[in-house]
């Protein structure tokens, strides 16, 4: 089966990139299922209800977050009553919300999706190693697919986090730096591993915002608004084929699309 990960949906842009070009990916590769980390969709920071069904409309199956989850408010009730958009799994269990969900294909092929934060020059969380363990653990005796999005900024934290988890699960994607990596993989163990999948958004400026407002920041050190960039719009992400029997990838593709 085929699995399309999509990097950080970031404001307007993101979203543009998704509804003009993601049907016509799914229709090219064939593809089965679709992740996407949505953390960034509203505005640049945050999700609502309203971005979310509009993103699943578009043929997103389940939306991943990170640190900037909350906040926008009216995302919590609707994260309790939803099922395909997660927060970080080590994040305090009475949080809005859960880590993880298990969707079905139109195949009827079980997915199960985990979405965890590192700690490694990021706000406190709980141990993301022993916390998805538990959770790999549950889902192992009926989900054969598991795909993990660790929303990380270190690129050792990421990369011991895809060697805890070979042979655990089919998938460890990186996401959170906005800058997709090169070192995609099939480890010893068959899991597919990149430590990021990059950015859904304009290029044009400095990981989605405008660059002159985040050069004013770093040459001054004063306050400035952080505005969208709007230009030269592209989809990050990974194509990942997975044998849906065993769980194993077989290959992992980089995305890079322009609009």
């Amino acid at each position: 089966m085929k699995i399309l990960m999509i990097g950080d949906i970031v404001g307007k842009p993101g979203r543009d990139a998704i509804k003009h070009m993601l049907s016509g990916l799914i229709e090219k590769s064939n593809i089965d299922f679709v992740v996407a980390n949505g953390e960034n969709a509203a505005g640049g920071s945050g999700l609502t209800p309203v971005i979310c069904d509009e993103l699943f409309s578009y043929g997103i199956d389940v939306l991943t977050s990170g640190d900037h989850i909350w906040k926008k408010r009216d995302i919590y009730d609707y994260m309790d009553m939803s099922s395909s958009v997660l927060r970080p799994l080590n994040y305090p269990d009475n949080n809005p919300g859960k880590g993880y969900t298990v969707k079905q294909t139109k195949k009827g092929v079980s997915v199960g999706v985990i979405n965890i934060i590192g700690r490694v020059f990021m706000n406190p969380a709980d141990n993301p190693f022993e916390k998805i363990l538990e959770v790999i653990k549950e889902l192992s005796g009926s989900v054969k697919v598991i795909v993990v999005d660790f929303h990380a900024e270190a690129t050792s934290e990421k990369i011991a986090m895809g060697y805890f988890l070979d042979g655990k699960v089919s998938a460890i994607i990186g996401t959170h730096t906005h800058v997709q990596t090169a070192d995609e993989t099939i480890l010893e163990q068959q899991t597919a591993y990149i430590t990021d999948i990059g950015m859904t958004g304009p290029f044009s400026g400095v990981i989605g915002r405008n660059k002159n407002a985040i050069l004013e920041r770093f040459i001054t050190q004063m306050p400035t608004r952080f505005e969208m960039a709007e230009n030269d719009v592209r989809i990050n992400g990974v194509l990942i084929d997975v044998d849906e029997k065993t769980g194993k990838a077989r290959t992992i593709e980089r995305i890079n699309k322009k609009l």
